[in-house]
């Protein structure tokens, strides 16, 4: 990736840090996922800056963005569309809806009814809208930033196994450290400094960033590596549904923009396995004796990533510890 896009890609990293303190690997998780075409969903208790890192993400990049609260009646037209007969014209016109954007930020996702929900379903995969036969192409780059609170169950609706799939990864932001916290205060206690975000880059640089991405070479180990993690899931004892084939594209692809943010033209294991947890733990479904005994589907993926061999890539060096990921450690730059 040429130097003007990673200082693009800088320059939006530094944009969203200004807002979110403390958490330069969420921030990281979330470019990254921008770069692999994917979409994002960030669960985690109320109040930690869910939004605040959505909002900051859509307003540092030059394009249009539209915010939905999802509630209990919101309908399906209201994501997608309608169309609505116009009198002179005497034809149905297309009004439309919200995902017409090239950044969606959708609020509380979980407490929209399952109809509601699986408006998204064509949108998140295919990129397009079908109303009454018609298919519309949505906008380009296309990101879908969805939150949720994990722990307001009363009036929500959990997210099937299929529309968590079509995510690309899943963060949790937690609580920010005691200094973190103390410097927002400074920050956030006067003004609101979503109001002073500019934005730092334009719509084509974001898709020329997920052209160069698309370049990024994968050796034939270093795939294998990501189908042998994912098929292990599908083997675990612990776990009742594995990952699916769309989960080993998913980690390929963000494999790819890894390696790109850090300046490299070629992705490591290392990129792999510091993306695994994120990209596999939200597609699984452990079993009710795991339950039972408090295994998270994040312990089986740290599990599962300590028992997989990792290839070696002619010439270069494994940089992370196995298990390492965003959350965690950082990459190492080449």
């Amino acid at each position: 990736m040429g130097d003007d896009l990673t200082a693009t890609m800088e320059r939006v990293r530094s944009s969203v840090e200004a807002v979110i303190e403390g958490k330069p690997e969420v921030v990281r998780l979330s470019l990254t996922v921008l770069l692999a075409e994917g979409h994002l969903l960030i669960e985690d208790v109320p109040g930690v800056g869910k939004t605040m890192l959505a909002k900051a993400l859509a307003r540092s990049i030059d394009c249009s963005v539209r915010r939905i609260q999802f509630t209990p009646d919101l309908l399906p037209s209201d994501i997608t569309g309608v169309s609505i007969w116009d009198q002179q014209r005497r034809d149905f016109e297309f009004k439309p809806g919200a995902i017409f954007a090239q950044i969606v930020i959708g609020d509380e996702i979980n407490r929209a009814s399952p109809k509601t929900q699986s408006a998204l379903l064509e949108s998140l995969e295919e990129r397009q809208v079908t109303i009454d036969g018609t298919t519309y192409e949505l906008p380009s780059p296309f990101m879908v930033v969805a939150t949720q609170n994990p722990v307001e169950m009363e009036g929500t609706y959990p997210l099937p196994e299929a529309q968590r799939d079509r995510f690309m990864a899943r963060v949790s932001i937690g609580y920010p450290s005691a200094d973190a916290e103390l410097q927002m205060l400074d920050i956030h206690g006067g003004v609101n400094p979503l109001d002073d975000l500019q934005p730092v880059a334009h719509a084509h640089d974001i898709l020329k960033l997920v052209e160069a991405v698309r370049n990024v070479h994968v050796a034939e180990s270093v795939r294998r590596y990501a189908v042998d993690l994912v098929a292990a899931t599908r083997t675990h004892p612990d776990l009742r549904l594995g990952a699916s084939p769309r989960a080993t594209l998913h980690l390929l692809r963000a494999a790819r923009a890894a390696a790109a943010l850090n300046g490299r033209e070629y992705a490591l294991p290392d990129d792999v396995q510091a993306l695994a947890v994120a990209i596999l733990a939200h597609r699984l479904l452990p079993t009710a004796q795991a339950q039972l005994n408090r295994r998270t589907a994040e312990q089986v993926v740290e599990e599962i990533l300590q028992g997989t061999p990792v290839p070696t890539v002619a010439g270069q060096q494994s940089g992370l510890a196995v298990g390492g990921g965003y959350g965690r450690q950082q990459f190492r730059r080449p």
